[in-house]
């Protein structure tokens, strides 16, 4: 239900993914009355591995995190989380208000033991032809340098657990050299050391906003409000550079010959996030995602059930994962909100 366009969007995809996956079943959660109708609409009502899970409520993209948490307890969103919870389903597929996203499935699934704070996670093309992994993407703007260092493991075994081989990790800052970039990133940093000594993490070091496309590692690590704007931006340039190519003829005739490499910057074809740390898998579908892009979203979500990723998470992150200095604190008490 969620997203800017909802069913019209969500059922399509959802549809199309069922015609290339034979082996999947899906479930498709919110107002039951509007799922169906829009299942009419394409006569699949009585499509196979496919059945609908009626939710009275619908979490708007501008609701505050506090009415999808506290206020909207039959929610499309909360009964989707609810099922991965109770095992009824292995993954939930969401394009729908990220922070309430993050919210639920923080309170309904918990995260992992150790972990603080859980991160959104994503890929990008490279130059290299394989993907560039990057987190987080907007779910923590304010870190602390052993959120970070979280962060690098997350990302590094979801890495080694989708593409079957040790990552290298990436610092993201403004400079190579050690001595740039906030306190942070600056703390953080020898924390990545000292596992790469260890030989727990392969840190190559700080890398540049110019590395991500490079592919200059496997992984890059950063603050939510680092991610997001550079995600943001990046989506934003492709689609100009798509526009300007298409505006001349002899534009749409380079637009032509660079076909390829135009579909390897389509944002659509990266779509879907995931969210790490919990208890359970969710995925982060892009808002505005069209039925192409959504069911992208729904591919990858498939793809880490499959490849059992939260058992490998759970199982890698018991044994990486330091304790953040608030646990170490004799007596303390952590508080989740």
């Amino acid at each position: 239900m969620g997203g800017d366009h909802g069913p019209s969007v969500t059922i399509p995809a959802a549809l199309a993914f069922l015609k290339h996956e034979p082996n999947a079943d899906l479930i498709l959660v919110g107002l039951e009355d509007q799922v169906r109708a829009e299942l009419k609409k394409h006569h699949a009502d009585n499509t196979p591995r496919l059945t609908v899970k009626h939710a009275a409520e619908v979490v708007a993209m501008d609701d505050p995190i506090e009415v999808a948490l506290r206020r909207k307890k039959d929610s499309s969103m909360r009964v989707a989380i609810e099922l991965v919870k109770d095992g009824s389903a292995d993954v939930c597929v969401s394009a729908g208000n990220t922070g309430a996203l993050m919210a639920i499935s923080r309170y309904v699934l918990k995260t992992m033991a150790d972990v603080d704070r859980p991160a959104i996670c994503s890929i990008l093309p490279n130059q290299k032809g394989g993907p560039t992994y990057m987190l987080d993407l907007g779910a923590n703007v304010d870190c602390e340098p052993h959120h970070l260092h979280q962060f690098a493991i997350m990302g590094a075994v979801l890495f080694e657990a989708m593409e079957k081989r040790r990552p290298s990790i990436g610092l993201l800052n403004v400079g190579t050299e050690e001595i740039k970039g906030n306190e942070v990133v600056k703390a953080t940093a020898p924390l990545l050391r000292a596992d790469h000594e260890r030989g727990v993490l392969n840190f190559h070091g700080n890398v540049e906003g110019n590395d991500i496309f490079k592919g200059t590692v496997d992984v890059v690590v950063c603050d939510g409000f680092v991610g997001n704007v550079t995600l943001k931006a990046i989506e934003g340039l492709s689609r100009f550079v798509k526009a300007t190519l298409l505006e001349t003829t002899i534009s749409k005739l380079g637009a032509l010959l660079a076909r390829k490499s135009l579909k390897k910057l389509n944002p659509e074809a990266y779509n879907g996030a995931g969210l790490l740390g919990l208890k359970g898998l969710v995925f982060k579908s892009h808002g505005g995602a069209n039925a192409f892009a959504f069911e992208w979203a729904i591919k990858r979500a498939y793809n880490a059930a499959q490849y059992n990723v939260q058992e490998q998470l759970s199982a890698m992150i018991a044994e990486l994962m330091p304790r953040s200095p608030d646990q170490e604190a004799p007596g303390s008490t952590i508080q989740q909100g």
